[in-house]
């Protein structure tokens, strides 16, 4: 998709507002959308532009779950230009990325992230919820069946093309088969992309500002998101490494009081690790980034040879 330019957008503003729109700048983080920060009568706003309306349904829909650890922006509107772009218009939220915290701010970091992810555990679910919660991805008939989905990605032929690659791949994708029987259907709030420019935390560190971006969420289980961390903190991110969410997670008092959520965590874990890695494999053949491919295949390599990470009394 070809992102507006800065004249584009500041045209729509322009209509879309009536002219009040000032003070327009282009944010960075997404790579699936343009965001523009501005602001109209007297409020600071973003604007985003992406190929998928639903997209931005999902945004507006995960308002519904916005709490003190898991501030959800305000969706305004959500439309469709007239050329074709759909867009998004919400309140402004300002923060660092968490991914850019640095390792010596890891005692700061760690329990908002834990609060995150304990707030995302926490979210109510109804009876018989949906895997797939709104609209912006494909139904999923179970969480089991969605993990094993995403084995079958249609890049897994150019894996093939590479022999070590495609030795990875097996090797991967028969763990996961294995593992997935430990994982419950469980029906928690996963958001799916906590890092990648989606939460922004205070200049301190220390406070969750606004979770972004919902267009991955799934219902299913709460570590899926403590996996999505912990798979890319070694090489990608230290600052995440340094936190060790697992753990911060798994030693909260009032998890621990729930003693279904606790059985095989290491396992299930482990499972999503190798599935979220295995994804991005194909994501780099996708986008063509051999750099990013050579340090997920050999990030994954030692996943699948160290296996589940230790837990302290589960």
């Amino acid at each position: 998709m070809q992102h507006p330019s800065h004249e584009e957008v500041a045209a729509f503003l322009a209509q879309h507002s009536g002219g009040t729109a000032s003070d327009l700048e282009p944010l960075t983080g997404g790579a699936w959308s343009s965001a523009w920060a501005y602001r109209a009568g007297g409020e600071e706003l973003v604007v985003r532009f992406g190929r998928e309306r639903s997209w931005y349904e999902a945004d507006r829909m995960a308002l519904a779950f916005s709490g003190p650890d898991l501030p959800v922006p305000q969706v305004r509107e959500v439309g469709t230009t007239l050329t074709g772009q759909a867009y998004a218009i919400s309140v402004r939220h300002h923060g660092r990325f968490l991914e850019d915290s640095r390792v010596e701010r890891a005692d700061a970091v760690a329990p908002a992230l834990t609060r995150l992810l304990l707030a995302l555990y926490r979210a109510p679910a109804s009876p018989g919820a949906p895997v797939m919660w709104h609209p912006a991805g494909a139904p999923a008939p179970s969480w089991r069946e969605l993990v094993l989905s995403r084995l079958a990605d249609g890049r897994r032929a150019a894996l093939d093309g590479d022999p070590k690659l495609a030795a990875l791949a097996r090797a991967v994708c028969d763990r996961v088969r294995t593992l997935v029987a430990a994982c419950p259907e469980r029906r928690d709030l996963i958001h799916g992309d906590l890092l990648h420019g989606n939460v922004l935390v205070s200049p301190d560190c220390c406070r969750v500002q606004a979770v972004l971006s919902w267009k991955n969420s799934l219902r299913g289980d709460f570590l899926y998101d403590a996996a999505w961390c912990s798979v890319w903190g070694p090489v990608f991110y230290p600052g995440i490494a340094a936190i060790d969410p697992l753990s911060g997670l798994l030693q909260d008092p009032s998890l621990r009081a729930d003693q279904s959520a606790l059985i095989d965590a290491a396992v299930r874990h482990h499972c999503y690790e190798l599935q979220i890695g295995f994804t991005h494999l194909g994501w780099s053949i996708l986008t063509w980034n051999q750099e990013h491919l050579t340090a997920t295949a050999g990030l994954l390599a030692e996943i699948l040879e160290r296996g589940p990470l230790p837990t302290t009394g589960t």
